[in-house]
């Protein structure tokens, strides 16, 4: 690789953000999943930068190496902060890339700032358009899951994300080849946030309605989804979110859980190049 900086920038409410940006080229910016960092995207951006391509990852506010503020958890102000990085880079024509939560928070950020500066995007096992289940959404997944969630990390946070790693990467699947590493990569990486902003975050991923969001990308947009993913059922994302953007190509990862990035690995490295090269 040409060149690998990693640094802060400090957003209009003092927020340090931390971010990684590795190689030269075209600008791809990640957005990772709650509760992990921009280590979760480390090998899609080994390999994409090894391509031509200039790969920026960040620690969302509460996360990782971020500051973790009291206030300010919720998706405008996620959306907020990455455009303060894009800002700052001065990056433009970048395909924006968010797994779970954070496909959410790229959403957000067309939603608040335009198609402008944005070329391409990738919604990886998104919670858009609306994980919560509604007298309008019919397809979400009850309070009392996320409820649960709540639950488990105010009490033990620790071993809760040391059992999410479970469902998260399909561990309890016939056939399923996990490591104990990846798993204990997953809880370290959580393990750094912080308790406030992790228990705020549940609630900016499941009840935030990113469906006028959506209806507002004007660019091709990849939808990747396994059809096994327990955390974000495919039946209440990605398909309904294929359906909300217009220029949307759904790829389904037959046998995928959530933690594609990991699990699936090579396969969707190469559905990125290729998708950054069309």
């Amino acid at each position: 690789m040409d060149k690998i900086k990693n640094s802060t920038i400090t957003t209009k409410d003092g927020t340090s953000i931390y971010y990684k940006d590795w190689g030269e080229g075209q600008p791809v910016i990640f957005s990772h999943g709650w509760p992990l960092t921009a280590d979760a995207w480390e090998s899609q951006m080994v390999y994409l930068a090894g391509h031509g391509y200039r790969c920026i990852a960040y620690d969302r506010r509460g996360h990782g190496r971020s500051g973790q503020p009291w206030n300010g958890n919720d998706m405008d102000t996620y959306a907020d902060d990455l455009s303060e990085l894009i800002e700052t880079l001065a990056v433009q024509e970048v395909t924006l890339v968010g797994h779970s939560t954070g496909g959410g928070e790229v959403a957000r950020y067309i939603g608040r700032y335009g198609n402008k500066k944005v070329l391409k995007m990738v919604l990886i096992g998104s919670v858009t358009p609306l994980m919560l289940k509604t007298k309008d959404n019919h397809i979400g997944l009850p309070i009392e899951l996320f409820n649960n969630i709540r639950s488990g990390v105010a009490s033990d946070r620790s071993q809760f994300f040391k059992d999410f790693t479970i469902p998260f990467y399909g561990v309890n699947r016939p056939n399923a080849k996990v490591s104990q590493g990846v798993r204990d990569a997953f809880w370290l990486q959580a393990m750094q946030g912080g308790l406030k902003n992790q228990l705020d975050c549940i609630k900016a991923f499941s009840e935030t309605d990113f469906t006028d969001d959506l209806k507002k990308i004007a660019v091709p947009t990849l939808i990747i989804h396994g059809d096994v993913d327990e955390i974000v059922p495919i039946g209440a994302s990605g398909y309904p979110a294929s359906k909300l953007i217009k220029n949307a190509v759904l790829k389904i990862y037959h046998g995928g859980p959530h933690g594609l990035a990991d699990t699936h690995k090579e396969r969707l490295n190469d559905d990125l190049l290729t998708f950054l090269k069309s």
